[in-house]
């Protein structure tokens, strides 16, 4: 396969079809432990506005989850994958342990995917009223088992006040669901620019500069499978765990606790 950074200008049809996948759900509240807004409702809520946007522009939607409910990994990729002209773009919002942290961020896998979050981040990134954190290539459960284009977009921090109270704005959600909606229509419009010209010309979206963290060792997923040992040592009936638990526990805090639990600004 070529090197995602060969990604040029993207000249596929438009798909007729969008799975949107709102993460979280049922008793996966999403965050970190004492977060007080609940990464689920608002993912949810996001996701059925992005919805509501793209049925009246034609578009076929299908959602993962419209209500409260569990949805393993497993199955929002399999739902992705049955539709073969389609792509898929996962909702969420981060948290960190700082306080502090904040900004958009939004991830990929397949260099097929890289128009299409170069597109969501651009718009939700240029929309919103906090730092851009960039785009991110990173080997999450939902990105790297699908077989059509996929992104997983973060829409802000909710362990930080300020980004918490914008997401408590209805206002604000149906903007954030507004500039994915237009990501999502215009992602055949990126272009390949230089790395001194991130401006898109007019009509453009410029190819968005990434980092590749598919190699980066995440801490608190080898904290997790710590405590998930401990934890199936002190049951009688031992279970074996699976990808989608271990991405579900973990799937977002690489590029966000580990840049800010050492201090640095991204």
């Amino acid at each position: 396969m070529s090197s995602v950074s060969e990604v040029a200008t993207q000249n596929y049809a438009d798909p007729t079809t969008v799975v949107i996948d709102a993460g979280h759900g049922g008793f996966d509240r999403g965050g970190i432990q004492g977060q007080r807004v609940a990464e689920k409702n608002m993912t949810l809520d996001v996701a059925q506005r992005l919805k509501a946007i793209l049925s009246a522009q034609g578009y076929r939607v299908v959602m993962t989850r419209d209500s409260d409910i569990f949805i393993p990994l497993g199955t929002r990729v399999a739902i992705a994958n049955s539709y073969p002209n389609a792509i898929f773009v996962c909702i969420h919002f981060n948290s960190a342990r700082r306080w502090g942290a904040n900004g958009i961020e939004t991830y990929f896998y397949s260099r097929e995917s890289l128009p299409l979050a170069s597109a969501i981040h651009y718009y939700v990134a240029g929309g919103a009223p906090t730092s851009n954190r960039g785009v991110r290539r990173r080997g999450y459960f939902v990105l790297r088992r699908t077989r059509i284009p996929a992104v997983l977009v973060e829409c802000g921090f909710l362990t930080n006040p300020t980004e918490a109270q914008y997401a408590l704005s209805n206002g604000y959600r149906q903007q954030l669901a507004e500039e994915i909606g237009r990501g999502i229509r215009e992602r055949s419009l990126v272009v390949n620019t230089s790395s001194a010209n991130r401006f898109a010309a007019t009509g453009t979206v410029p190819l968005q500069p990434f980092i590749d963290q598919t190699r980066v060792r995440d801490p608190d997923l080898s904290r997790s499978k710590r405590t998930s040992k401990k934890s199936s040592r002190s049951k009688s009936s031992r279970r074996k765990k699976t990808p989608e638990a271990s991405d579900t526990a973990t799937k977002k805090r690489t590029g966000a606790t580990k840049d800010e639990s050492s201090g640095s600004t991204p």
